[in-house]
Parts: C-alpha cells; sequence; structure tokens
C-alpha cells in the first residue's frame, strides 16, 4: 500500500494525472524554460567574448602605436570588428573622410566622428541586450502562470471532493500535489532567467560604460591630431 501510493506521488504519475488546462501551463512552462537556458548559454559566451575583445583592443590601442596601421589591420582582418573595434573603426573611418575634406572646420570633423562612433556604440550595445528582456520576462510571469495552474488544479481537486460523502488527507493529497507541481515548475523557470539577467543586465553596463570612456578619451586623441 505504501509502495502504490509512493509510486502514485511520483512527479511523472502527478503531471500525467492533472487536468488538461493544469498540463498545458507545464507545458508551456517547460517550453519557456528551456528557451531561457538556450538564451542563458548565447548571452555568457557572448559578454565574455565581448569582455575578451575590449580587453585586447584596448591593450593594442594603448601601446602608442599609428592609427592608421590599427585601422588597416581592423579591416583587412576577416572577421568584422566588434564591440570596442568596431567603434573605433567607424569614428576613425568617419575622421578620416572628413580631414580630406580640407574646407571642413575642426568642430565639423569632430562632429561627424563623435556621431559615427554613437551610432556604433548603439549597435553593439543592441547586440549585447538582445535576449535579456525575454529573460526578464521568464523571471517576472513564470511564477504567476505556475500560480494560475495551481490555483486552476486546487479548484478541480476540491471539486472532485464535492461528490464524496467523506474526505480523507489521500484523496485530497494527489489533486493539490498535482497543482503545486506548476508552481514548482513555475519558479524553476524563474529563478535562473532572473540571476541570469541580473547578472547579464551588470555586466552590459560595465560594457557601456567602457564604451562611453573610451569614447570620450579617443575624442580627445583625435581633437589633438587635429
Amino acid at each position: 500500500m505504501t509502495v502504490s501510493v509512493a509510486n502514485d506521488m511520483s512527479i511523472f504519475s502527478l503531471v500525467a494525472g492533472a487536468s488538461l488546462p493544469v498540463q498545458l501551463v507545464m507545458l508551456i512552462l517547460m517550453i519557456t524554460s528551456l528557451f531561457s537556458w538556450w538564451y542563458i548559454f548565447i548571452k555568457f559566451f557572448t559578454i565574455k567574448r565581448a569582455e575578451a575583445d575590449a580587453e585586447n583592443f584596448e591593450n593594442s590601442f594603448w601601446t602608442g602605436g599609428d592609427l592608421n596601421k590599427l585601422y588597416e589591420g581592423l579591416t583587412a582582418g576577416r572577421r568584422k570588428p566588434q564591440g570596442m573595434a568596431s567603434i573605433f573603426e567607424a569614428g576613425f573611418k568617419e575622421y578620416a573622410r572628413h580631414k580630406q575634406q580640407s574646407r571642413m572646420e575642426v568642430s565639423d570633423v569632430m562632429e561627424g566622428s563623435r556621431r559615427a562612433m554613437r551610432a556604433a556604440y548603439n549597435r553593439e550595445l543592441d547586440d549585447l541586450d538582445a535576449h535579456l528582456p525575454f529573460l526578464a520576462s521568464v523571471g517576472s510571469v513564470s511564477p504567476y502562470i505556475g500560480l494560475f495552474g495551481t490555483v486552476w488544479g486546487i479548484m478541480n481537486a476540491f471539486r472532485g471532493l464535492s461528490t464524496v460523502a467523506q474526505a480523507t488527507l489521500s484523496q485530497v493529497a494527489p489533486g493539490i500535489a498535482e497543482a503545486l507541481v506548476a508552481t514548482a515548475i513555475g519558479l524553476f523557470a524563474a529563478i535562473p532567467a532572473v540571476v541570469a539577467y541580473n547578472r547579464f543586465a551588470s555586466s552590459v553596463d560595465r560594457l557601456s560604460v567602457r564604451y562611453e570612456s573610451f569614447m570620450e578619451e579617443f575624442t580627445n586623441i583625435l581633437q589633438r591630431k587635429s
């Protein structure tokens, strides 16, 4: 008897025995969780690569070498410049193009270079921010979706007891346990998404400050060259 009850209360039995709306809630949450884990892995490697690229580019930039050679090395490579290198490429390309026009004022040259770097900066931040809103949505909405499944399951459990003359714990427990599984799956989907979102958002903020500092310093260097 104990073995039978234990088998009936296993996770798979509870999921299989849940009502159709609760099963749909569980399915939605499981699919959402899989997508969130996939995006977590993507963002982890994307941000790690962006941090490494920024470190490598800063080491090359601040060695005091010729900026023309640095620019030519970036444009000649097979890989498209990304992150801080992309901002540098956009700014220096616009600077060189305006400098060829001898009649342009220095302020116009610098303004054009700033606009080009700002556009590249916005593109890089868009790439870094990709999928973060999804993780934020999963973290905030999943518990409520799971709670909806729990409420629905408990309603069904008590509705079934209305036809029973005397309710016992063994009759109530399976229905409530089935309902609570939905909440557990909702938390399973939400907690990693929230933790990942907070960590990635913090990393993106640090990279954003790093990019902006580089733009200001590079603008000063170009202004001195002008």
